[in-house]
């Protein structure tokens, strides 16, 4: 069963026991026995849905099926849209294959300029980044822009005039004296190093571009999500300047108050709050798990819809291992609508061979190499929790 078939059967499951709960308090009553151990195999059967999911994903990403052959289209024939990617894809990605191969069973060193390096075809660096958005959320949010080279974005700037104003028929309309902030997103050269076994090449009946896609496109993820959480200095800033008025301090160096997460909650606008989610390591998330608002209702909550399966102030907590954990001076939680970050990775690929690197190991290094950049574009769509110095 695919994992849609499977998510349609778990919010089936879901509603069902719901409406145990709801039959109980709209009637003012505990549950019986019975709606009790309904509720409970009902749950039993959502973690195994979920744990179905969990490995079919980890199947797609890790040992991806060969894409099948599409055949040519008969005279007079017009491919749709979708099969026209899907034989192009195809067909590139069975070059690429053969151009791997070619590698392994090279001399040491390439005979030719041209063998020391090879583009990788539009549609499997798209199959690559498309995996990235699936494994970083964060960047799948972001605004994403796939220019070349250096270029500028303008911001709003809210401290100038007003730039709207009423008008009257044949007068002169004034600018004033409006500001306009920008943001530059740069060209930073990124490089990620995969190792492939060479009896893995040379077996045909293995899927080595599918392999090659999950490789790259989890390092690649990895790196950004960290790019985009605390950034580098001199290169992408990605949330690292988020300004003090949209910073919570928290009293203590070790702990986090109901209040401080009602207080971040409330530094990012009504108008950004549809989208907004919060973003935090699990450790963090764990220790926050038995704070209380002033109503005594637990903040933190298990929602079986939610798509990481818990909500906090009635928005989603999404988890990565990269955000820091809980301790003094440390930015512990983020929250917001994240299209407030600009990010710019070129989708324009290109790996480099290494033949003589791993030759000892029996395996082809390969080197791809982005261009990447993560700045904030929008300043009031984020806000961010950071842990007392001391």
């Amino acid at each position: 069963m695919n994992n849609k078939a499977l998510i349609e059967n778990r919010n089936a499951k879901v509603a069902e026991m719901r409406n145990v709960v709801d039959a109980a308090k709209a009637e003012g009553r505990a549950l019986t026995d019975e709606e009790k151990a309904k509720f409970s195999a009902l749950e039993t059967e959502v973690k195994n849905i979920d744990d179905t999911i969990e490995i079919n994903d980890k199947i797609a990403a890790n040992y991806l099926e060969k894409a099948p052959e599409v055949a040519a289209p008969s005279k007079g024939e017009e491919l749709t849209d979708e099969a026209e990617k899907k034989a192009l894809y195809a067909k590139e990605r069975k070059a690429f294959g053969n151009t791997l191969r070619r590698f392994v069973n090279a001399a040491d060193a390439p005979t030719t300029k041209g063998d020391a390096a090879v583009m990788i075809p539009t549609t499997v660096w798209d199959h690559i980044i498309t995996q990235v958005e699936d494994i970083c959320p964060i960047y799948q949010w972001s605004d994403k822009f796939d220019l070349k080279g250096n270029f500028v974005i303008p911001v709003d700037n809210d401290e100038g005039n007003l730039a709207v104003d009423w008008a009257e028929e044949f007068d002169e309309l004034v600018s004033g004296n409006v500001r306009l902030a920008s943001i530059e997103l740069k060209g930073y050269l990124a490089g990620v190093l995969a190792k492939i076994s060479k009896s893995l090449i040379n077996n045909t009946d293995f899927d080595i571009v599918g392999f090659v896609e999950a490789k790259i496109a989890r390092k690649i993820a990895k790196f950004i999500e960290k790019q985009l959480l605390y950034g580098t200095e001199g290169k992408a800033t990605g949330l690292s300047t988020i300004a003090a008025d949209m910073t919570i301090e928290t009293a203590a160096a070790n702990a986090i108050t109901a209040d401080e997460l009602i207080d971040l909650q409330d530094l990012v606008p009504d108008e950004y709050q549809g989208n907004a989610r919060f973003v935090m390591h699990r450790s963090t998330r764990n220790s926050i798990r038995k704070l209380k608002d002033r109503e005594g209702d637990y903040m933190l909550n298990r929602d079986f819809a939610a798509k990481w399966g818990y909500t906090l102030l009635g928005k989603e907590v999404y988890t990565s291992k990269q955000m820091k954990e809980i301790a003094a001076g440390n930015v512990v939680i983020y929250y917001g609508d994240f299209s407030g970050l600009a990010t710019k990775t070129v989708e324009a690929g290109q790996i480099q061979p290494l033949y003589e690197k791993y030759a000892t190991q029996h395996a082809l290094g390969l080197v791809a190499y982005i261009e990447f950049d993560a700045k904030i574009a929008d300043t009031e769509k984020i806000a961010q929790l950071k842990m007392a110095a001391s």
